[in-house]
């Protein structure tokens, strides 16, 4: 049971729960469970497990603020999260996202493509485990042993995937990426198009950088890339 990656299944309703661990079970994995927000977070803390499943509705602390308390600790802040919801605006899923959730399953759902995104985002997450150095760009300074960015000297406050986001930018350093190709970077899959998300949380990641935003370039219809100051 100790080698099998460990999945926290959060939700309410204990039928979700019984499917998501039957399933989960059966295709590898140990599973943990949580009915409630408060629950989840104890055991995330207490476990750090492998990958979070978390529905959007939950009757203490909704599965938003959940996933923004899990980005905000340290020890729990690289877990990659998967929404699961019966709600699918672009509004909820964008708000998932920037709170730094890693994937959005709608219900109902099919068991085996939530497997299949469970396995992906797995693998995902284990080739992303930091490789440690540091990343510069002009007043920019991301180490990358410790999750953590720096502008002249101060440290960033970011979120997960601002931390990506702006990484991966630095990492390209005066190479255009297309917006499209960010989505597939930094969430792992293409959001058809949907990619309001991404500049969002640039508008997010310039506010952060102040007198620095002009580090990022916006090329008009295409994306963005990351230029060294004049």
């Amino acid at each position: 049971m100790a080698d099998k990656p460990l999945i926290l299944c959060v939700d309410d309703e204990q039928h979700i729960l019984d499917l998501l661990t039957f399933n989960l079970e059966a295709a590898g994995y140990a599973t943990i469970t949580a009915a409630n927000g408060t629950d989840a977070l104890a055991l995330a803390t207490a476990s750090t497990p492998a990958l979070v499943l978390l529905d959007l509705m939950l009757p203490d602390l909704s599965g938003m603020e959940v996933c923004k308390r899990l980005k905000a600790t340290p020890l729990t802040a690289g877990i990659p999260v998967i929404m699961l919801t019966a709600k699918d605006s672009e509004t909820d899923k964008i708000l998932g996202l920037e709170l730094g959730a890693d994937d959005y399953v709608t219900k109902p759902f099919s068991v085996r493509e939530l497997t299949a995104r469970v396995k992906a985002l797995l693998r995902r997450s284990a080739s992303a485990a930091p490789t440690g150095g540091l990343v510069k760009a002009g007043p920019l300074t991301i180490d990358s042993s410790n999750y953590e960015a720096f502008i002249n000297g101060e440290k960033l406050s970011l979120t997960l995937k601002e931390y990506e986001l702006l990484k991966l930018l630095a990492e390209n350093k005066g190479k255009v990426l297309t917006r499209d190709f960010l989505l597939d970077r930094i969430w792992g899959y293409e959001f058809y198009g949907e990619t309001r998300t991404v500049d969002v949380h640039i508008r997010h990641i310039r506010a952060k950088l102040g007198d620095e935003a002009k580090l990022i370039e916006t090329v008009r219809g295409v994306g963005y890339k990351m230029v060294e100051p004049k």
